[in-house]
């Protein structure tokens, strides 16, 4: 479908309302902890400074749910993207509608940046109110949404807006829709690794059947799967729904994609000195935990990966986090990323996993959505996306 993009949109000494998602984790004494989501918005912003615009970056932090909290002020947001662009006059504003915000803006010069406040703050925000979205739209003359993270709500900030004033995709939206796409029309062979802990997705592992030509599962959704087959998990994670959906999975014509794990490696607790030991899947005991993929497995993950030409990673596939079970996380993490393949990977605690084994610069693309990759990869539409489509439609005559 037809949109605006920077790259065919006159936004030249424009006022620019950049909706991004710096939806950031804090540390106790309120600096950011992780900025990987501001460096992400960089090329925007930068491309706006090149073009002479007054740049009003929005967002939301945290769950504030309509009130003000001091904690979840944008404050510490700003002095970050400071930080990353230290040459560059950046305003935290108070506030993020009404006429003395529009007044600063004005005043203004070219290439300005103002951050808003919280959006949250506002209820309206999150029941997307038109109201308030007419009141963000008045301080600008354009729209770009960059916050592809918040794309599959339906929100003032990413939503409603693009009633009122020609609306664009961002350069990191652009990116992640371009790379998704990839994933939904894949290179084949097209393998999607499958972890995490829950099944609570029926569509997305649908739409995996239906794209993929393997599906590996691993991390604690493996267990619903066996469980589901009534083979022991012992003292495993998993949960009645997963464990229902996984039975409905294997019931499907196209079942035999998914490949299962042969082996696990178990403790009898989650401790960082606990004793790993190599157990076959239908092997576990009542006292024990299945903590990460075994020997076996890995290497069995790798011969079908090897062939890939696009491979898809949601969700790790141990307990990562602690030393003895992150192997098959950062050896299949390692072994994919010396592939000649596209590799596209998503939702939140793989991308932990990634920085945390310093992988990041070996894989084609890492999407900075949780939901909204997964809402997408599942095959729905996002709101904010269809908006800009319409958008488009409604503006097209007059910027076409």
């Amino acid at each position: 479908m037809n949109r605006f993009s920077l790259a065919d949109f006159p936004v030249k000494y424009k006022r620019v309302l950049l909706r991004v998602d710096y939806n950031l984790p804090l540390t106790e004494n309120n600096k950011v902890n992780d900025n990987t989501k501001i460096k992400a918005s960089l090329p925007t912003i930068k491309y706006l400074l090149q073009q002479n615009c007054k740049i009003i970056i929005a967002t939301h932090l945290g769950r504030p749910d309509g009130k003000i909290v001091p904690a979840l002020r944008t404050d510490p947001l700003a002095e970050e993207l400071q930080q990353l662009l230290p040459n560059v006059s950046i305003t935290k504003l108070n506030d993020c509608i009404g006429k003395e915000i529009k007044q600063r803006i004005l005043q203004a010069n070219p290439k300005d940046i103002f951050v808003l406040e919280n959006l949250r703050f506002y209820k309206e925000e999150e029941k997307d109110t038109l109201a308030f979205a007419h009141s963000l739209a008045d301080l600008a003359e354009v729209y770009v949404n960059d916050a592809f993270a918040v794309s599959h709500r339906k929100q003032a900030s990413v939503h409603a807006i693009t009633r009122f004033i020609p609306s664009l995709a961002g350069i990191l939206v652009e990116k992640e829709i371009m790379y998704l796409n990839k994933a939904l029309n894949p290179q084949r062979p097209a393998v999607w690794i499958m972890g995490g802990a829950k099944l609570n997705k029926i569509e997305f592992m649908n739409n995996a059947l239906d794209k993929a030509d393997k599906i590996l599962v691993g991390g604690a959704l493996a267990f619903a799967f066996l469980k589901a087959q009534k083979i022991p998990i012992g003292m495993s994670k998993t949960d009645h729904d997963s464990v229902t959906t996984a039975a409905k999975l294997l019931h499907l014509k196209n079942r035999g994609k998914i490949i299962l794990p042969v082996d696990f490696m178990v403790a009898e607790s989650i401790s960082s000195t606990a004793k790993a030991t190599a157990v076959r899947y239908n092997q576990l005991q009542m006292n024990q935990i299945g903590l990460d993929l075994g020997p076996e497995t890995i290497a069995l993950f790798k011969q079908h990966l090897r062939p890939a030409q696009t491979i898809v990673w949601n969700g790790p596939l141990g307990y990562f986090e602690l030393a003895p079970f992150s192997t098959a996380t950062k050896e299949i993490g390692r072994f994919i990323g010396k592939l000649a393949a596209t590799t596209i990977c998503g939702g939140g605690e793989t991308v932990e996993a990634i920085h945390k084994f310093h992988l990041g610069h070996t894989m084609t693309h890492i999407s900075t959505g949780g939901g909204a990759t997964l809402a997408f990869l599942s095959g729905k539409k996002l709101p904010a996306i269809t908006a800009l489509e319409e958008n488009y439609r409604k503006f097209k005559n007059s910027f076409g």
